[in-house]
């Protein structure tokens, strides 16, 4: 099945933002990780980008004219700091164990101003929230919450000790947020991906109690008594209330986010804030 020419699946989505953006993309080097069969790492050689395709099992890396090497996000991605003016993790942060070090490990191989292009399963949209009330699971009646015999999707212990684990780390919108702040990135846009027929419905049925929530929330937040500035708080905590009431989000299939790097590794601790005691003071 040609699955960038489907509009069921998220390679369609993918690369008509890569054929959206070409003039921005094009010259430019892109780290593709895990890039599986390497459709998109072939798209990107075509508009004139230069891609980098790494995977854990490089063995399915199915392109002509490009090399497929063999990298493990805990071990890091083998090339030099700043190598690359995007990353593109497609239905990768879902499988990975440490999520803030991978997002760490991208913002290391990125150059200041570039870009992490990801893609995951929406586990911000209604019906996966629904999902997890009743079951703990990734679809109601259909999938059993995460488990030792459906959760290991790969083991081949002849090509590599690593396990390639299922959607164990399903993972939303406000934590891919904060996450990417913690490492260096903001959000720069999100993509449209397809709507899910059955969170329409529950967000017919459910978005005022949403709505409603979440300004109670957002507003007791903005007064509580901390050290943060009152501009600072409301600029995060209005992010963070506007993704959670935003009715694309609770819809969509997935996940399409592109984050820009704002700043190295060794800038990040200075600029958090916090509203803890810090050791060795009272």
């Amino acid at each position: 099945m040609n699955f960038e020419e489907n509009p069921s699946s998220i390679k369609y989505y993918v690369k008509n933002y890569i054929l959206k953006n070409k003039e921005r993309f094009t010259n430019k080097t892109f780290i593709d990780f895990p890039t599986g069969n390497g459709i998109t790492s072939r798209l990107l050689k075509e508009i004139g980008a230069t891609p980098l395709p790494f995977d854990l099992f490089p063995e399915y890396f199915k392109i002509d004219g490009l090399k497929c090497e063999r990298a493990n996000i805990a071990e890091g991605i083998p090339v030099e700091n700043s190598s690359a003016d995007y990353v593109i993790c497609q239905e990768g942060i879902e499988h990975f164990s440490d999520q803030l070090g991978a997002f760490k490990e991208f913002n290391r191989v990125t150059r200041k101003g570039g870009g992490l292009l990801m893609t995951t399963p929406n586990y911000s949209n209604l019906r996966a929230k629904m999902s997890y009330f009743l079951s703990e699971s990734e679809r109601f009646n259909s999938i059993i919450a995460p488990n030792e015999l459906d959760s290991v999707w790969m083991s081949e212990q002849n090509i590599t000790n690593e396990v390639y684990y299922g959607h164990i780390f399903l993972i939303g919108i406000l934590k891919l947020r904060c996450f990417g702040k913690l490492s260096g990135f903001k959000i720069k846009h999100i993509e449209p991906t397809k709507v899910k027929s059955t969170s329409v419905i529950f967000l017919i049925l459910f978005y005022p109690f949403i709505l409603i929530s979440n300004w109670i929330t957002y507003k007791k937040s903005l007064k509580n008594d901390n050290n943060f500035k009152d501009s600072i708080k409301k600029e995060v905590y209005k992010e963070i209330f506007q993704l959670s009431i935003s009715p694309k989000m609770l819809v969509q299939s997935h996940i399409f986010v592109e984050f820009e790097k704002e700043k190295e590794l060794n800038e990040i601790a200075k600029d958090l804030k916090s509203d803890h005691t810090e050791f060795g003071t009272t």
